[in-house]
């Protein structure tokens, strides 16, 4: 059977060139599955069971040094990364490759022969629990916390928005809309961030990303109903808005 490849990265661009190169550099190698964060990789992984895992370092949530400790010796791992530091640590103490961002082709097919020598061998290199254990530590200190509070003008005053009181942004043109709840009544503010720079900064474990241009807090779903063409909408709680879910985040919802 082919070999088949999980990747995870938080920058959907880097996973589509990341899949573009692998495709020219290892046709047989099928890609079966793409996480966006962490927490996501290991849904994946345990659906699709990849034989090959690349894992950015730095992602939302979960980092893939804490992925691979899930993964264990289930699958062949290479760690994405813009940090050399823990590339090259990681690599000297036996795990089993790395690439830094951004990924060249030279360097890529030099990792892919390697994944190939390794493939013929009974198992996956077995990893250093120790180093993935203080590399995750080491991680988890540079990530920056979980954004509590959002600052948005509305009126002549500037509010403060408490993160756990916001049901869903949405991407509208140069703004993000803020759908949030004023002492429990529905209100909506626009800011200036972009909605993928806010997505980085949410707490994935109650924040996920349903449609290219919306992301829902997954406290304030009241309904999913499945569509056609492997589509959904979202119905909230307490809110006249139904927010789509595109084929892409369907998985998300894989209980329906």
């Amino acid at each position: 059977m082919n070999p088949t490849a999980l990747i995870a990265d938080d920058e959907p661009l880097l996973r589509e060139i990341l899949e573009a190169r692998l495709a020219a550099a290892w046709p047989e190698l099928q890609i079966v599955a793409q996480a966006r964060n962490g927490r996501q990789a290991i849904e994946l992984f345990e659906q699709h069971q990849p034989t090959v895992c690349f894992l950015d370092v730095h992602m939302p949530g979960l980092s893939g040094v804490e992925v691979a400790r899930h993964v264990g010796k289930r699958a062949h791992l290479v760690f994405v990364t813009a940090f050399d530091q823990y590339a090259l640590e990681a690599f000297e103490y036996g795990a089993l490759d790395y690439l830094v961002k951004p990924v060249t082709a030279a360097r890529l097919a030099e990792t892919v022969e390697r994944l190939k020598a390794r493939l013929q061998q009974a198992q996956p290199a077995v990893h250093s629990e120790q180093l993935l254990a203080q590399l995750a530590a080491r991680l988890k200190l540079d990530q920056p916390k979980a954004l509590a509070w959002i600052r948005a003008t509305v009126g002549a005053s500037l509010r403060m928005i408490p993160v756990d009181d916001i049901d869903f942004l949405k991407s509208d043109t140069k703004y993000t809309l803020v759908a949030y709840r004023d002492e429990g009544q529905p209100a909506e503010a626009l800011i200036r961030t972009p909605l993928k720079d806010l997505l980085a900064q949410l707490d994935s474990n109650h924040f996920a990303q349903v449609h290219r241009s919306v992301v829902i807090n997954l406290r304030s779903i009241r309904r999913v109903t499945r569509g056609e063409n492997e589509t959904a909408d979202i119905e909230l709680k307490g809110r006249t808005e139904r927010l789509p879910v595109s084929r892409s985040y369907l998985h998300l919802f894989k209980e329906m």
